[in-house]
């Protein structure tokens, strides 16, 4: 059973979205990035030039279509032209390496690809010998077919061939072993994922969204709902704390998205005080989990303007939402929660035999609902696998309170199982977090001849402050009880992280169990 067949499909596409607001608001600026000014018109008129571009060098309906680059406008006008001609969209990872970018190629049956010569010239000349494709375009024509051709072919309307049945958004996991599973995602759950973020979120009046996150990957879904209200998306290349800060307060931004690590980074790193962010009303953050601790030191320093989205690459973004008003430092309970289910998801707490979990009692989040991926690309034992019991299995261990919000207490496979006792490991960073010291920290399972497994912690301190391993330790024993607590703590300067600003813990681990046959004891 698949994630949709009990539910109505959406017969719209993304492209009919996102063609609505370009002609709804066709004078009004669409996107901003250094000196480029685009409006809804004049992107309107670049899609179709790639359109035809695209065309001409044999793309077509139902092709796969992927892309490695940085945050360029092109890939904006070449992922929406993909759309209105009903290609699969596919982001290859940034940090991958040539043998996860050719697997993906291949497995994924891509026909064209999109390259940021600038940043990722040398890996796109051996995609270009290497791989199965129609055609590479370049954003600088330094080799493949320049994009800059574009700007020759007629900009008149184009019609949309996209339906609603097919394939959006080939996604790939990062998988923590093995290759990664591809996740098929048709128009109606991407659609469904813009309307619940129109519905739901805490937008401003007037919208100015600055991304400086990956527009490739998760970034790149904030766009159609700022469309669709009539707002201007502004780009950066990447994050920098200052440049970001500065940014806000030139063009009096009004929303932006977040990682974690770069609210600390702007806790940390720079006087955040020291800037005028009034005109920001809207701070939405996810992809990771979040300190408690740290939130409610930003919420104190920025202002009550953050909102929460939790989701996962089979369910993007929208699986439960926390918003401003729940953002309350007098109920600091719910800062540590990922928020409420939103409609028309349907979400259960489930045991490992399928039976719902009771109250305040620890259960995997799984979802049904048309948010929900249709299959794992030709993979239909990892499919089956993860839709057991009739519901999409995410991974999360969480508990519900009387209210319906969820907190989100482990992925199921952090659980560090020591002496035979559960230790969610997301609960240990927690209060490790607390510590006014302690800046970020993430904790894993390490071999132990005698427990299997001992709770270790990686910690990175504030600067100008201290602590003692010692400390921390007693904190949580303190807190947490001894089962619980760090037999171990590391400091250091920084924690490894995924392109998308998730705490990698597989490089952490990779230090205690290579050469291992399995990662738990």
């Amino acid at each position: 059973m698949n994630g949709s067949a009990d539910v109505l499909r959406l017969g719209t596409t993304i492209a009919e979205m996102q063609g609505i607001a370009m002609r709804r608001y066709a004078d009004r600026t669409a996107l901003v990035a250094g000196d480029w000014h685009i409006s809804c018109a004049e992107m309107d008129k670049k899609i179709a030039q790639y359109v035809r571009l695209f065309k001409s060098h044999g793309l077509k309906r139902g092709d796969g279509f992927s892309v490695l680059a940085t945050n360029r406008l092109e890939v904006i006008f070449a992922n929406l032209a993909g759309q209105v001609m009903g290609m699969r969209y596919t982001p290859l990872h940034p940090k991958g390496s040539e043998d996860d970018h050719l697997y993906i190629l291949d497995f994924a049956e891509i026909s064209g690809l999109l390259v940021d010569d600038k940043y990722f010239g040398e890996r796109g000349r051996v995609l270009l010998d290497k791989a199965k494709l129609k055609a590479l375009f370049t954003i600088d024509g330094s080799f493949g077919v320049p994009v800059s051709g574009a700007d020759s072919m007629s900009d008149e309307p184009v019609a949309i061939e996209a339906r609603s049945e097919d394939i959006a958004q080939l996604l790939f996991t990062g998988g923590t072993t093995g290759r990664p599973k591809g996740v098929v995602h048709r128009h109606g759950s991407i659609v469904t994922a813009n309307l619940q973020s129109l519905m739901h979120w805490d937008w401003p009046n007037e919208i100015r969204f600055l991304i400086a996150t990956p527009i490739s990957h998760a970034a790149g879904a904030m766009l159609t709902p700022t469309l669709m209200r009539g707002g201007e998306f502004h780009v950066l290349p990447a994050f920098d704390p200052k440049g970001f800060l500065e940014t806000i307060v030139r063009e009096r931004i009004t929303a932006t998205f977040m990682v974690p690590s770069m609210i600390y980074d702007l806790l940390d790193k720079v006087q955040v005080e020291d800037y005028d962010l009034s005109s920001l009303e809207m701070i939405i953050y996810g992809a990771a989990p979040i300190s408690p601790a740290r939130l409610a030191e930003a919420i104190e320093r920025i202002g009550p303007k953050f909102c929460q989205l939790y989701g996962q690459t089979e369910a993007p973004n929208m699986i439960t939402y926390l918003s401003k008003a729940d953002h309350d430092l007098d109920r600091p309970h719910l800062l540590q929660s990922c928020g409420i289910p939103l409609a028309p998801n349907r979400i259960a707490l489930l045991l490992a035999d399928g039976s719902e979990a009771g109250p305040e009692e620890a259960g995997e989040i799984c979802v049904r609902g048309p948010l929900v991926m249709e299959e794992y690309w030709k993979n239909p034992e990892e499919t089956a696998k993860t839709f057991e019991h009739g519901w999409l299995h995410t991974g999360d261990v969480a508990k519900r309170d009387v209210q319906g919000f969820l907190t989100i207490v482990d992925r199921v496979k952090d659980m560090v199982i020591s002496g035979g006792f559960n230790i969610f490991t997301r609960e240990v960073e927690d209060c490790l977090s607390s510590h006014p010291s302690v800046a970020t920290c993430a904790v894993i399972g390490v071999p132990h001849p005698r427990w299997g497994e001992a709770v270790a912690a990686f910690v990175v301190v504030k600067p100008g402050c201290s602590v003692e391993g010692e400390d921390l330790i007693a904190l949580v024993k303190e807190k947490k009880g001894a089962v619980q607590a760090p037999k171990s703590v590391e400091f250091v300067d920084s924690l490894p992280l995924t392109a998308v600003g998730k705490v990698d813990k597989k490089v952490l681990r990779s230090r205690h169990w290579d050469g291992a046959e399995r990662a738990v004891a």
